[in-house]
């Protein structure tokens, strides 16, 4: 049976960190949707400024985590700092840590994370100037190019791309995790 993983960003992602996850996956054979606040196109960032533009394929409020098998949240900085003021994202996401199913989250998507509140208990890495955030939101915050929680999946930043893109791979492949928790 074919996967379907969403990819949910906004203007300002990481350009590597959306297009490197979204190309393992492809062919991996994943079926991959860009999900963003709204329709149309996004613009990345990369090397210090704007980078190229992806198209999106369907507005957050138009989808729903039971159409997916997997969620990927791209970092930057602007991106999850956008997504994590839309309420419509802040429930999507929630809802994949519901459903016990994989999430991976990269840099500084743990915003994003913070925000729909699924990060206590919870060990995880992300960029390092934002790990007094998560752990003021209850996380259990390593220096570690990859660290896997119960399906949950998080990097640093684009040099983990690698590892990330691995072991995301492998969670969605696996399916549910039962100890996967909002």
């Amino acid at each position: 049976m074919e996967k379907k993983v969403a990819i949910l960003a906004t203007n300002g992602f990481e350009e590597s960190e959306l297009k490197s996850p979204k190309e393992a996956m492809e062919k991996e054979g994943f079926k991959v949707d860009i999900i963003s606040i709204e329709k149309g196109k996004i613009k990345g960032w990369a090397d210090g400024g704007w980078s190229g533009e992806v198209e999106v394929d369907h507005a957050v409020k138009d989808v729903n985590a039971k159409d997916y098998n997997g969620l990927v949240l791209p970092g930057g900085v602007m991106n999850p700092d956008t997504l994590r003021r839309d309420e419509d994202v802040v429930s999507f996401v929630r809802d994949f840590f519901e459903q016990k199913k994989p999430v991976g989250a990269i840099c500084h998507a743990g915003w994003t994370l913070i925000e729909a509140d699924v990060v206590k208990g919870r060990t995880m890495t992300s960029y390092n100037s934002i790990k007094t955030d998560l752990k003021n939101a209850g996380a259990n915050w390593v220096d570690k190019e990859v660290v896997v929680d119960q399906g949950f999946v998080t990097s640093r930043n684009p040099n983990d791309l690698p590892a990330f893109n691995g072991k995301i791979i492998e969670e969605i492949k696996e399916g549910k995790h039962d100890m996967q928790h909002a």
